[in-house]
């Protein structure tokens, strides 16, 4: 089985019934472009749904996506490696941080050699909402854990003698 296949697999059984999840051409899509899979992640926000045509790569290997409410209003997810680096006005809140910036406002949760953060207009999307979403946010690929190769195909059409070409019998008509 093929790294991507055993990669979507995990990702079918960790989005089972988690409400919002990638779809596998774009999960294909987003690992073809670089991101990691540990940093493929997702979040439940009330009222806004995933843009998936939005779903790429940030940075070298990092994930960013759009949600998007029916009324137009986004909120922007970003997860990268690294420490999180504040720019505008930063307050410590839970176990992660609220800042605002150029009329913008988020809530980064940090987490063991990644952040994530969500990142809205003010106003649009209340701070308590996007720190729940934050805190909630999930692996949408298992853990990220490299599968083995695959091993070797038995194809069973394959002589073990003559010129190894497939059994391809004739029959009526033929």
């Amino acid at each position: 089985m093929s790294r991507r296949w055993v990669l979507l697999l995990l990702f079918v059984v960790t989005a089972c019934g988690q409400g919002v999840a990638l779809d596998g051409p774009t999960l294909d899509r987003v690992l073809g472009q670089g991101v990691a899979p540990d940093l493929i992640q997702l979040v439940e926000l009330p009222g806004y749904e995933l843009a998936e045509q939005s779903a790429g790569a940030v940075n070298e290997e990092g994930f960013g996506a759009v949600y998007t409410s029916p009324d137009g209003r986004q909120v922007e997810l970003r997860v990268d490696r690294g420490p999180y680096r504040c720019a505008g006005t930063c307050e410590r809140d839970g176990d992660g941080w609220y800042a605002v910036h150029d009329g913008k406002h988020e809530y980064v949760a940090v987490r063991d050699g990644h952040h994530l953060r969500l990142i809205s207009d003010e106003g649009q999307v209340d701070r308590a909402v996007l720190r729940k979403a934050a805190e909630g946010a999930r692996p949408a690929v298992g853990d990220g854990t490299p599968s083995p190769p695959p091993g070797p195909v038995e194809r069973g059409d394959l002589p073990s003698h003559g010129d190894m070409a497939p059994h391809n019998p004739t029959g009526p008509g033929g």
